[in-house]
């Protein structure tokens, strides 16, 4: 049983859903106990729910927040109660799973247009709260020597997609986030990766429009012959948790079954 200061913690930044909740599950099975903080509507909290019985039977522990990870005066109020439930113990690793943006076309519809706005909130959301997050965790003195923290990124990161514009500029960002990063954490021992994942059936890609159309091209172009899942995302992201993987930083990994091959 986990005793004082040896507990292995994990943040999870939305991990409610999708490759966050698959990642948060794959820690617990590994003795991960998990700090994951999520924004859902009341609605969807009794499906949730469910996911995070599965994670506290493994015997973990797991501590949750329902609160907006993005919002800079929450994300202070956050470390603090976080610092409280750690009780001197210190985050290993940080898993960066946040999907709000927008996926508005460029040129207008009757489903709007994009704005400067729009692309401001998609990046802030899913790049630089990235390292909002890893700042707030070392000024506090949160992190482990031996921190791995790790985004998710996707092939949208290179390839334009229709109305994909301000969610592919936030991709490109993250991963010159993530190298700066990995460069100047380096001396603290922190690792900073990114984790590609091939195009995956989650909640947040089924509100991508023509998500439909990208599925059935992913399905022909993947060597494999079928789609990505998130627990084959999950298994790369543990893969980087490993002390086998100490020297691994500053990359994109990615797990695609080869499908950004062709």
């Amino acid at each position: 049983m986990d005793t004082k200061n040896t507990i292995k913690w994990a943040l999870i930044l939305g991990g409610s859903s999708g490759l966050g909740l698959a990642t948060a599950k794959k820690l617990a099975r590994h003795g991960y106990s998990l700090l994951c903080v999520h924004r859902d509507r009341r609605a969807d909290l009794e499906d949730i729910e469910t996911h995070f019985a599965e994670i506290r039977a493994t015997g973990v522990r797991l501590e949750t927040f329902n609160v907006d990870a993005t919002n800079g005066a929450k994300q202070e109020q956050l470390v603090a109660e976080i610092a409280v439930k750690l009780g001197g113990d210190k985050i290993k690793v940080v898993i960066h799973s946040i999907a709000k943006g927008n996926l508005k076309p460029m040129y207008p519809n009757d489903k709007g247009e994009l704005q400067n706005q729009d692309f401001n909130l998609t990046i802030d959301a899913m790049a630089t709260s990235f390292y909002d997050w890893i700042r707030l965790l070392t000024q506090n003195k949160l992190y482990d020597k031996d921190l791995r923290a790790m985004a998710f990124t996707s092939e949208g990161n290179i390839k334009a997609w229709a109305n994909y514009a301000a969610v592919s500029a936030a991709k490109a960002a993250l991963e010159a986030i993530m190298r700066s990063m990995a460069l100047e954490f380096a001396p603290i021992g922190i690792k900073v990766n990114c984790v590609q994942a091939g195009i995956t059936e989650t909640k947040s890609f089924s509100m991508i429009p023509g998500s439909k159309q990208l599925k059935e091209s992913a399905l022909a172009r993947n060597p494999n012959g079928r789609l990505t899942t998130p627990e084959d995302v999950a298994n790369a992201a543990y893969l980087l948790t490993l002390p086998e993987a100490a020297w691994i930083t500053g990359t994109i990994i990615k797990a695609d079954g080869g499908e950004s091959l062709r």
